[in-house]
């Protein structure tokens, strides 16, 4: 049976009080996109409430001289699931081996308490011992609060990683978000890891859950996914 990727991406494009644009991060999809479709999987796109995700344009700047990038943003059929990603409401969980949450500061606002979310991730989970969820660098903040049909939480006992408080510092947004990623998955009883220097690319996998830290993860994280479904 072919395999069926779900990337989940964010529906806001408001960075805080800034008064600037975010949404999702472009190598965040692209490069797991680009894995996935490599490795000759089916791959659909979802959001909380449907329709566009917004893209956060720093990023396409920062990433014009990317291969896979510029293939993503001049793919027809892809921009055409970007602007018109199914709601995850309508999802059915059963078609999916792989849900995997695209990063960029967009997720934070409007993935963290998002109830279809959680029961697309829980029961995409819960399905078989063979199902993986992931996340690249803000995207965790989509696995963060799931709890599983025992009540504890899809993180705890878990090794895993994301976009750190040191990065989050750095990029000078911490005091825009709604709460700390990092910290997040602390308190919901992750066993949070990250490379030893901001921006490193870094990976875990750990009970079926696969997470990278930032957006050099995002490949790595891909491949990891790959590499474990054909095991």
């Amino acid at each position: 049976m072919s395999q069926t990727v779900l990337l989940v991406f964010t529906n806001h494009s408001e960075l805080g009080t800034t008064g600037k644009k975010t949404g999702y991060y472009l190598p965040e999809a692209a490069h797991p996109y680009h894995v996935f479709k490599n490795a000759g999987y089916s791959i659909d796109f979802a959001s909380p409430k449907g329709g566009k995700s917004p893209l956060d344009q720093s990023s396409v700047e920062a990433f014009k001289d990317d291969k896979a990038s510029t293939e993503f943003l001049n793919d027809k059929e892809v921009q055409d699931k970007v602007n018109n990603t199914l709601r995850l409401s309508d999802v059915d969980p059963s078609k999916y081996s792989v849900v995997l949450f695209v990063g960029g500061h967009g997720p934070m606002f409007d993935l963290s308490d998002d109830q279809s979310s959680h029961d697309v991730v829980r029961k995409i989970y819960e399905a078989n011992d063979t199902n993986i969820v992931a996340a690249v660098c803000h995207g965790p903040v989509g696995i963060a609060n799931v709890k599983l049909s025992n009540g504890s939480y899809l993180v705890s006992g878990k090794k895993v990683t994301a976009f750190s408080n040191a990065e989050e510092d750095a990029v000078e947004l911490s005091s825009q978000m709604p709460f700390m990623l990092e910290t997040k998955l602390k308190e919901n009883g992750a066993l949070y890891e990250k490379a030893a220097e901001n921006w490193g690319a870094h990976v875990v996998g750990d009970q079926r859950v696969f997470t990278g830290q930032n957006p050099a993860s995002a490949s790595p994280l891909a491949e990891a996914i790959v590499s474990q479904l054909k095991k």
